[in-house]
C-alpha cells in the first residue's frame, strides 16, 4: 500500500494551492480519505475527511470555507484545494486512508506547505 502526496510549495498569504494524494495497492473506494496538518513544533491535526464515495465531507473549523476536499475513485486520488492561505496553514500535510468498518489505516509521507511573504 502506498500513498504519495504532491503539490506542496511556498506560497504567499492569500494564495492558493492544490494538494494531491495518489493511492496504490488498495481498493480506493473501500477507504475514507483524510488530510492532516503537522505544523512546526505541533502535533498532527485533522484538516478534512471525505467519505468513500465522496458523498460526505467534513472540515476543521480553521479551514471551513477556504479548503475543499475531493476524490476521484477511478484514479485513486484525493485532493485538497486550499484557498485564502494563511501563515498558520504552514506545515507538512499528510494524506490518510482509513478502511471502512476497520481500524486499518495508512499514511503518506507528507508534502510541505509554507505560507509566507
Amino acid at each position: 500500500v502506498q500513498l504519495v502526496e504532491s503539490g506542496g510549495d511556498l506560497v504567499q498569504p492569500g494564495g492558493s494551492l492544490r494538494l494531491s494524494c495518489a493511492a496504490s495497492g488498495v481498493t480506493f473506494s473501500d477507504y475514507d480519505m483524510s488530510w492532516y496538518l503537522q505544523a512546526p513544533g505541533k502535533e498532527r491535526q485533522w484538516v478534512a475527511t471525505i467519505s468513500s464515495f465522496g458523498g460526505t465531507s467534513n472540515y476543521a473549523d480553521s479551514v471551513k470555507g477556504r479548503f475543499s476536499i475531493s476524490r476521484d475513485n477511478a484514479k485513486s486520488m484525493v485532493s485538497l484545494q486550499m484557498n485564502s492561505l494563511k501563515p498558520d496553514d504552514t506545515g507538512v500535510y499528510y494524506c490518510k486512508a482509513r478502511k471502512l468498518f476497520s481500524t486499518t489505516t495508512y499514511w503518506g509521507q507528507g508534502t510541505q506547505v509554507t505560507v509566507s511573504s
